[in-house]
């Protein structure tokens, strides 16, 4: 889920305190001390996921995994993470206590049904007592809009496309929302950008990314010449497409470049530049077709759909 960890990501940074919060049980103070960042990154570039804490005015360091979905690498992902990461901090500060760790991993989605609230990787002998590493589990998407509107925080936000019972109106008001609360143009196209990623992963099948679309564009014209949001969502569709068909993720597709196309020239697209734009989009690249749908004029964006595809 390389773009939506990416974006997820670099929005934590921004926010970290609004991350921690919803994160950290019991109402309890709370000190954000930054990310952790040691020599062993050059190892383990993931270690950027830990934040330096203190709870009650003691040292903690959590580790947040966003994840597409709870699959059965995660606990060794989170094990293997959490190895480094004790080796990292024991290098930082010899001989002094490692602080105490706490792993949560943030799902995008999965299955319908409840997943549990802890995970774990098991690694001693059978029939002997634990040894290995606990996490705690964050179904995002299986929570409500009202549950994550009461994480009190735009970057929880951006997770609403995924909730349950997401809804075109619902968004309507997360996109207003965004608009004033973020303190700057650049964080506000970041939070709409993460808005359409999120909404591309799409795990109930709402189909809200053509709305969720013109409503960004409304907000914020010229966005989707500045991000190459396109291309993830082409990503994403694919990927759906091997597990819903391949003819559902070309018709996601087509609609998402379709409206790139009619904005250029007032209408829709024929069946056969249709065609060209999804060859062309598997052939040069999701950027390359995104550049040409939104830089030529009108009649020089049929030429090149009705010319032969050639390598860039």
């Amino acid at each position: 889920m390389g773009d939506a960890d990416i974006t997820l990501r670099h929005l934590a940074r921004r926010r970290p305190e609004d991350l921690v919060r919803a994160l950290v049980p019991g109402g309890r103070p709370i000190e954000v001390l930054g990310w952790v960042d040691s020599q062993v990154t050059n190892i383990e570039r993931r270690l950027d996921k830990a934040l330096r804490l203190r709870i009650d005015g003691e040292p903690r360091v959590l580790h947040v995994e966003f994840c597409f979905a709870l699959r059965d690498d995660v606990p060794d992902r989170v094990f293997e993470y959490l190895g480094f990461l004790f080796a990292a901090l024991r290098l930082e500060a010899p001989g002094e206590p490692v602080p105490p760790l706490e792993s949560v991993a943030v799902v995008l989605s999965g299955r319908r049904r409840r997943l549990p609230a802890t995970g774990k990787r098991r690694i001693a002998w059978p029939g002997r007592p634990f040894s290995g590493a606990h996490y705690r589990i964050d179904a995002v998407y299986q929570r409500t809009v009202a549950e994550l509107r009461a994480r009190g925080s735009v970057l929880w936000l951006v997770f609403v496309p995924l909730a349950r019972n997401a809804t075109v109106a619902a968004l309507r008001d997360v996109v207003a929302e965004i608009d004033a609360a973020a303190a700057t143009t650049e964080e506000r196209a970041e939070l709409y950008t993460a808005l359409l990623v999120m909404a591309a992963i799409d795990p109930w099948g709402h189909n809200l990314v053509k709305e969720l679309i013109i409503m960004v564009e409304d907000k914020e014209e010229g966005l989707l010449r500045r991000t190459p949001i396109i291309g993830e969502m082409i990503i994403e569709a694919e990927q759906r497409g091997e597990q819903r068909g391949e003819q559902r993720a070309q018709k996601t597709i087509a609609e998402l470049l379709g409206r790139l196309f009619a904005r250029r020239l007032g209408r829709r697209p024929t069946a056969e530049e249709e065609r060209s734009i999804l060859e062309r989009a598997r052939a040069l690249g999701p950027v390359e077709v995104e550049d040409a749908l939104l830089d030529l004029d009108g009649e020089a964006l049929v030429r090149w759909l009705a010319e032969p595809i050639r390598p860039s």
